[in-house]
């Protein structure tokens, strides 16, 4: 049975690509499980992964190993505790204000420790504040804790990874394909290209057939005649 490993990070949610991919391919074991142990593209360089969904921010982790495609962007808010001074800005708040506050590093929490859950605590507690992409803040919402959006913030990307070194990368290109907002039967797909080529073939086949049918019939038809024309030229003539 054929199987592809997909791993996603915090924050992103594939449930319903997930969901598509299973309708399209029932005969394909999907493996999927969200990381949150480290940097999610080593899943990729110790082949414990087929394809990642990654967050980055503004340069792309895309090398010589590994195919990256940009896929969303998430905006950048700073979650406090309730009733912090961040409280007060309704929509978004300046980052020149944030930054006055002082300020929590989720690298500081890794999974260990509590990871961001734990994060979340230091924050309820109103000792700091964190920024960090919003759908990590919706993620671990609580009710004792906020963000609002910073205006003027620095967004991340989200986006899909797999090895540039991967043999047979046509569960991943549908996959992808469907990530991407294709239909079953878009011709970007790889499996209707597959079904296209196919029936290329098979097209180019029977004509090719059809064209030595056709040319035969014509030789033999040529060759018929000239013979006719040498028996009727062989005839002696008539005496008058």
């Amino acid at each position: 049975m054929q199987k592809l490993r997909v791993s996603y990070v915090a924050g992103v949610t594939p449930g319903k690509w997930m969901d598509r991919f299973v309708e399209r391919y029932p005969d394909v074991e999907l493996v999927a499980a969200r990381y949150d142990q480290g940097d999610i593209l080593q899943l990729l360089a110790d082949d414990t992964a087929d394809a990642v969904f990654v967050r980055y921010g503004s340069t792309s982790p895309k090398d010589t190993t590994r195919h990256v495609i940009p896929l969303y962007e998430e905006l950048e808010v700073v979650c406090a505790a309730k009733d912090h001074d961040v409280e007060y800005y309704e929509e978004d708040i300046p980052a020149s204000v944030v930054q006055t506050f002082p300020q929590l590093d989720l690298a500081d929490y890794p999974e260990e420790v509590g990871g961001i859950p734990t994060a979340m605590e230091v924050i309820a507690s109103g000792a700091q504040v964190a920024r960090m992409p919003q759908s990590i803040a919706r993620l671990f919402h609580r009710k004792d804790v906020i963000y609002r959006v910073i205006a003027d913030g620095n967004p991340t990307q989200v986006g899909i990874a797999w090895p540039t070194a991967m043999e047979d990368t046509a569960l991943v290109d549908e996959f992808i394909g469907i990530v991407r907002g294709r239909s079953a039967n878009s011709s970007r797909q790889a499996s209707v290209r597959a079904g296209e080529q196919q029936a290329k073939k098979v097209n180019d086949k029977q004509k090719a057939k059809t064209k030595a049918k056709a040319q035969e019939a014509a030789k033999k038809a040529k060759q018929q005649a000239k013979s006719k024309a040498r028996s009727a030229g062989s005839k002696p003539r008539k005496r008058r």
